[in-house]
This record gives structure tokens, sequence and C-alpha cells, in this order.
């Protein structure tokens, strides 16, 4: 072999091209067929002389280099990346008779009877991922994130050796794709005791590890343990060249990609089911966590028809495993208060392994579940993981009891603020009258507020918020934007008075310093502008969750027309709106008719701005913005459909026909909407009518 001193820029070129390529070779053998050819001294000679022959030859530097697996150090926190297709998270079920009706459920929105060909996927326990590639070079990688929103992992993403960095002519010149990073069994094991030794943090789990090993500022800490992956989807394309999931799934393994080989096609329920027993017997022995399986319709041009809820794809379901189950004492039962009020129940157990997490506290759901149950303290009981994340107390070991247990008397007063705890009839939840009067709803109001699906502020996580509420710091939503304000000021803002009055310098508290001061002023300036969606939800209005959020934000468009028509009780276009019921639309007004609300709302609105919500569907079609009701059976379309592709047309779909209404598109057998229409003067459209203005 040639001294590099002596190799022409030619032959620096040629060597650099074999070496990128030898060396990608090695890692596929070793990393994805699990058949090393090289020994570890001559892999490392290989990497040594790409390195050197760089170092002299810096201009020929290749894109698909080994040594651009380790990148720069991170300088500080992650940037961000937008996913341009949101990377949407999947429903769960838990039987088999739930994922019968998911078949049945896309059989009656294509409105077919003819068998649907399914793609059983092993749902990976790991961290999801999407990488980026143009010209078949990769150029950007990103954690889900929210699912619009994650964080640049790009550096990090070129240290797991099974992604490749360059790929074959021929594929996409825009190409995005998404799997799971995770962390083998042995690899977990293998880093726990290396941090055992080193009196380092122990991992619970392999995919705690996988996330902790990802996210690592410095790419060189991720390099130093072994992450896996395997590719499963993709997102943005720029010409999309296959048809169905199995196609995909071979053009991956063409380009380079781990594909995981327990992938099945199920052409019926029996094989669904079938797969579904076999890999709940050999799951234990494979080398990684899965915890579940993942059912995808196989044909793409069917998935395209049959669309998206608001968050998740209704061709795909997730089927979790059942929930492992350990025994173990119930120690004690504490009172938790949420920021609604409810009071919930709360086992201290005495710790247990439950597949591989350490549990020490369960919820007891309610009053009536510990009653059914009859729940006691110091009863042995069988604890289990439900979808193997929250823990729950599934029963109780009568035969285990202590004779002198009693009964558990569930309270009629708050136990963090004393006030009145009642239960509303036909309600299962007994609820802390206090409001915001009592500390415990103060405090998980501002929690959520915090979370990851609202303002997620990054800094002010569980345990900051319980130290701020409790050194009076905190009040209310209003007082962190104001934190930076009042830091050092000898004496508290008359608005946001603190009960303590003293000094506010955050970097002088125990576990602060100048720097964490700082980069929680920036995470909190970061957030003074936010997204519609992002705001409702914050808010914590009862029974709205993200999705309901995002409903009210298509239909409504600013938050002051939301807040307009909510205080002037107008409900007509509330209670209109799919998938908004007449109790939701009641808790929704009774929010905003509460005094204390609208005021933590003005005071909040000084600090943020709050954007109007900007539809992603088709702004210049006849349907764009106005709303449309369908009544009776359509011919051509199922209703499922019609209502997706009056969506995707920029329409918002009402369930009832008002004076609101600008369109009812009337199938055969309508019945009274197409009669309200006519009365109310509305518009009414045939199918056909319909289709035409959507351009079909």
């Amino acid at each position: 072999m040639k001294e590099i001193a002596q190799l022409t820029e030619l032959e620096a070129a040629a060597e650099l091209a074999y070496l990128a390529a030898e060396i990608a070779r090695a890692d596929n053998a070793y990393y994805q067929n699990d058949e090393p050819y090289l020994t570890d001294a001559d892999y490392d000679r290989l990497k040594h002389r790409n390195t050197a022959i760089e170092a002299r030859f810096p201009h020929l530097v290749r894109p698909d280099s080994p040594s651009k697996r380790v990148g720069a150090h991170v300088q500080s926190q992650f940037n961000k990346i937008e996913h341009r297709f949101p990377m949407l998270s999947l429903g769960d079920v838990f039987s088999i008779e739930e994922v019968a009706d998911f078949v049945q459920s896309v059989k009656r929105f294509l409105n077919t009877a003819e068998n649907i060909v399914f793609m059983a996927e092993p749902k990976i326990d790991g961290l999801s991922f999407a990488a980026r590639y143009e010209k078949g070079r990769f150029v950007s990688g990103a954690t889900r994130g929210d699912g619009v929103i994650g964080e640049d992992i790009t550096e990090n993403l070129k240290t797991i050796r099974q992604l490749p960095l360059q790929l074959p002519e021929g594929v996409p010149e825009v190409l995005e794709v998404r799997g799971e990073v995770y962390m083998a069994k042995a690899d977990f094991m293998a880093l726990n005791e290396k941090n055992a030794t080193e009196k380092k943090k122990l991992f619970a789990n392999p995919r705690n590890a996988a996330a902790g090993s990802l996210r690592q500022l410095n790419p060189q800490i991720t390099a130093a343990r072994r992450l896996s992956l395997w590719a499963y989807t993709w997102g943005e394309v720029s010409e999309r060249k296959w048809q169905t999931q199995a196609e995909f799934f071979d053009k991956l393994a063409e380009w380079g990609f781990p594909v995981n080989p327990l992938n099945k096609l199920c052409n019926s329920l029996e094989e669904i089911e079938a797969n579904f027993a076999h890999m709940m017997e050999i799951r234990a022995g494979l080398e990684y966590d899965i915890d579940g399986i993942v059912y995808k319709v196989n044909d793409i041009a069917l998935q395209e028809r049959l669309g998206f809820l608001t968050r998740t794809p209704r061709w795909a379901i997730a089927h979790k495993f059942p929930a492992e189950q350990a025994l173990t004492r119930i120690k004690n039962i504490r009172i938790q208060v949420g920021r609604t009020g409810a009071l919930t129940p709360v086992a201290d157990l005495e710790p247990v392994n439950v597949g591989g997490v350490i549990v020490s506290h369960a919820t007891l759901h309610n009053e009536d579940e510990i009653k059914r149950k009859d729940f006691r303290i110091g009863d042995m009981v069988v604890v289990q993981r439900a979808g193997d994340v929250i823990p729950q107390v599934v029963e109780v070991k009568t035969d285990k009891r202590p004779t002198d247990s009693l009964p558990f008397e569930f309270p009629n007063r708050c136990p963090e603020c004393g006030a009145h705890a009642v239960r509303e009839e036909n309600e299962a939840i007994r609820r802390c009258t206090g409001g915001l009067s009592c500390p415990a709803q103060i405090k998980e109001r501002l929690k959520h507020f915090v979370s990851k699906d609202a303002f997620d502020i990054v800094g002010l996580g569980d345990k900051v918020i319980e130290e701020f509420c409790a050194d009076g710091i905190l009040h209310s939503p209003a007082d962190i934007f104001t934190l930076e304000e009042r830091n050092g000021v000898d004496k508290p803002l008359d608005l946001f008075a603190m009960d303590k009055d003293e000094e506010l310098h955050l970097e002088r508290r125990d576990g602060w310093g100048k720097l964490s001061t700082q980069k929680l002023f920036a995470a909190i300036k970061a957030r003074r502008k936010i997204s519609l969606p992002r705001f409702i939800y914050a808010l914590g209005i009862p029974q709205v969750g993200s999705a309901t959020a995002l409903l009210l934000a298509k239909n409504y468009g600013s938050f002051d027309m939301l807040q307009k028509d909510m205080c002037a009780k107008e409900t007509a276009k509330l209670v209109a709106i799919d998938g908004i019921g007449g109790n939701m639309a009641q808790d929704i007004v009774e929010f905003f008719g509460e005094e204390h609300n609208l005021r933590v709302i003005e005071q909040l609105r000084r600090y943020v701005e709050v954007e109007n919500y900007v539809t992603e569907e088709i702004t210049d079609s006849p349907l764009s913005g106005k709303t449309v009701v369908f009544t009776g059976t359509l011919e051509k379309l199922t209703r499922a459909e019609a209502k997706a592709l009056a969506q995707k047309m920029g329409a918002h779909v009402a369930g009832s026909v008002s004076a609101h209404t600008d369109f009812v598109v009337v199938g055969e057998d309508a019945g009274s909407k197409a009669k309200k229409a006519a009365e109310l003067g509305v518009k009414t459209l045939s199918e056909a009518e319909f289709a035409q203005m959507c351009g079909k």
C-alpha cells in the first residue's frame, strides 16, 4: 500500500472512494447481518487510513465518508426541524376483537366487502426518527417531537452505522425515510454495567437508554453507545416509485436500509391473529424490545383513500401486547388533586419490577373502583403496566389480606386546601370546589400549561413547577412570562405578588446557576408566540384535548373569534362541528363563563402572541371556508370519504344544519336535515354537484 505522503490527488480520490465503500460494506455485515468479515484491528486500520488521507486532502472529503459519522459538538440545545409531512402517532388496540373492529372500519370506509391485505410489522420500542436525503445524500435528521416540529439530531444519526449516508443511483431526488432507533438488549446491559462501574446513571430500560443516547449534545457520546435502527416508512418524497408497503420495504433494502425480517403480509384476520400469537411466543427471545404489532393497509392507493383522522391514520393501528404483571403490597393510598379539581386515588407500592421497569406507584382510578375492588392499605395486589406504560392495580389477593385490615374511606374534603369535595350526579369523579384558591389545582394547571403539546417550555418540568409554586414564585401562567423581569427585583411586582416578600434570584437557588437560569429565560422567550391549537389546549378547558383544540382552531381561525362566541354563548357553530358533542360544548362555554378564567387569559395575552390558524387545506376551492353537512346515502363515496374530501378542500364538516350552514349534500333517502335546509334556505347539492366542486 502506497505511503500517504506519496499519493497523487487522483490516487487519493480513488482510495477514499474505495475506503468509503469498504467500510460501509463492513458496517453492513457487522450491524445488519451479524456476520463480520473484518477483525476490529483491520476495521480500525481502514478508518485510520481514511482519516489520514482526508487530513492531507481535505477538499476530497466525500459526503459518505466514514469520518462524517461523528460530526461537530452541538454548541447548545438542539435546533428545531419542521416536518414537511407531520409524523403522526397511531391509535392503540389491546385485543383481537378490537383489531377485527379496525378491519371492519376500513372496509366500511371503503364501502367494500373484498379482502384487504395488511402488512404486520413488529412495533419497535425505541425513538422515532426522520432522515432526509437530497440527490441521494443524507442532509438532515430529526426526532418525531410533537409530530410537527422535531429536534435536529443530524450529527447523532450519522453515528449509527446502519444509516447510509449516500444512497445508490435511482432513488427519488428528495426522500425522507422514517423509522425507529433502538438499543439491543445486550448493548443495554453492557451500557448499564459500564455505568454502574463508573458510578453513573443507570437506565430503566433499553428505550430510555436509546432516547438518552440519541439526544446527546455531544455526538461522540452517541457514537460510543451502540445504537441500531429499523426503517419502515417515508415522509416527503419527490417521486413515489412503489405501490404497496411491501414494495417499499424491498426498495429500502435495495438502498441499504435495515428492514425488519419479521415484517409479514397478512391476508385475513386469521393470519393476523396467528402472527400476533407467534410474535408473543418469540418476543422474549428477540434481541430488541417490541411492545406490539403495527398493522398497515398494504395497498398505498387504499391508504390515500382512507386518509387521516385528526392525529392518526385510518389505515394503520397498533396492536399492543397484554400488559406484564407482578405481585406487590399497597403501603399507602393517597389522594392526588388534578388541574380540574378531580380527586384521584393513588397506591404507593412496595417497589416491584414489571416488564423491566421498577413500579412504586399506580393509579386506583376513582372512588367507585376502590369500592368495587375493595382496595385496602396492606393488601397484596397484582400490578400491570397497561400498554407496557401506565401502571395499574388490577386485582386484590384477599387470601393474603392482613386480619386488621379496614376499608378505605374516600375523603369528602380536598386534602390540599380543605374545601368540600363534591361528586355530581352521574359522575364517577369527586372534585374539589376550591378552584384557583386550591394550590394543587394551580400547580397541576401550570404543569399542563408547560407540557409537551401545550407551551412545551424546556426547563419547567414537574419538579420545578412544584418548587416554584411552593415558594410563591408562580401563581398563574402569566407569571411564567414575568420571571426574567422579576429576577433580581427586590420587591415583587404587585400584579404577580409572591407569598414570600423576598427577592427573586433564580441563579442563587439550589440546583440553579447563571447558565441554567439564562437557558430557562431563553426557552420562555421562544414561546411568546404560539400557535392557536397549542394555546387552546394549554388553557386546560375540560374535555378539550389536543385533537379538539385543533378542531376549534380550524373552525374559528382566531382566538378572538372563539372567545367572542363563547362569551356571548353563541354555540350554534360550536355544536355543529363534527366531533364536538353537547356535553363538551357546555364545558367549553362554562370555561369562558368563569370570571377568573377570563382574567388569566387577559393577563396571559399581555405577554403572548397567539397566531391565527392558517388552514393547510386547499384555499382556492369553492368549498374553502364553507360549512358542509351530509345527509342520506351517497352512491360513489362513503360518508367518511365524502367528509374527508370536503375537509381536504378546506370545508368545515358539521353534523347538523343551522343558519351557519353553507351547503347540504343530499344523497338517497335523505331525512330531516334536507327538510331543515329547505326551511332555512340553505343551498343543497347532489353528490355529483359536490364532486364537481371538489374537482372530481
